[in-house]
This record gives C-alpha cells, structure tokens and sequence, in this order.
C-alpha cells in the first residue's frame, strides 16, 4: 500500500505518461486497425484503451465521493473523446491525491449497487495495475498488426 501522497501521485503520473503514450499511438493507425475486434473482452484497441479511462474516471469519482454513475458512455467511444476526457480526469486525480493520506478509507457503491471500502492507496495501486494489465493488451494488439507500441515500463518514463 502506498501512504504518501507523493508516492500516489508518482504512480499516478507513470500511468498518465504511459496511457498518452498508448493514445498517440492509437491516434497513428487506421480505423479499421483501431476497431479491429481481437476477441477480448474489450474487443478492440479503442475498446480497451476507452474501458482503461472509464476505470481511471470511476474510481476517481469513488475517491472524490460522488455516487455511483456509468462506467462508460456510448459518447466515450472515440480517440477525440479520450483525447478530451482522459487529461481531465488524469488532472482530477492529481488535485485528489495532492496531501492525501493513502490510509484514508474510501467508502463507495459499484457498479451494482454494492457497497465496498477500500483504502485510498490500496485503490491507487488498483488503478495503476489496472491501466498496466490493459495497457499490455493494447500493446500486443498493435504487434499483431505489425506495429512496434512505444516503451511503457517505469523504466522507459524514469529515463527520459
């Protein structure tokens, strides 16, 4: 679990650089290559690069305690619409987390109506790993069609 505020918004901010990274490289192919269905739960590169920013969002909806709303919009299916909403809620998180204490306990209501509690950094840590796992995703999507995603590792961010 991370405590520190700095330590959440350093994670927060790898995401952020790697997730842009991901969308910039989405922004380069063709809509029939961004839309292709793979067969994954999110079918495609859009799909899963839109169902990682309906995460980021509705989690930070959950930390900032407002209830519980759609994870994602039919309005939300498009690289404009992740190009506008992303940054926005990239920003949210920062202005969250700017003091926090990650051993804070969130209460919130999922998706389905049930009621849960977490500790801010142990959602933190969820976000992050979530946007990785898809972002591996989208990554071997772009080798299947022949493309060589960008460098997304921590590594790649800590050495520019």
């Amino acid at each position: 679990m991370m405590n520190t505020s700095t330590g959440m918004q350093r994670h927060l901010a790898y995401s952020e650089w790697a997730s842009r990274r991901l969308l910039e490289a989405a922004r380069a192919l063709p809509p029939d290559e961004l839309t292709r269905d793979f067969g994954s739960a999110d079918k495609s590169i859009l799909g899963t690069l839109v169902h990682t920013m309906g995460a980021d969002r509705i989690w930070l909806s959950r930390v900032q305690g407002a209830g519980p709303g759609p994870f994602l919009e039919d309005s939300d299916f498009s690289l404009e619409a992740l190009s506008e909403r992303w940054p926005a809620v990239w920003s949210g998180w920062q202005t969250v987390l700017e003091g926090a204490d990650g051993s804070r306990v969130v209460a919130y209501t999922d998706t389905k109506g049930r009621q849960y509690s977490n500790l801010l950094g142990d959602i933190v840590l969820h976000v992050v790993n979530h946007a990785t796992h898809h972002r591996g995703q989208v990554a071997g999507f772009l080798r299947a069609l022949g493309h060589r995603p960008p460098a997304t590792d921590l590594t790649a961010m800590l050495r520019e």
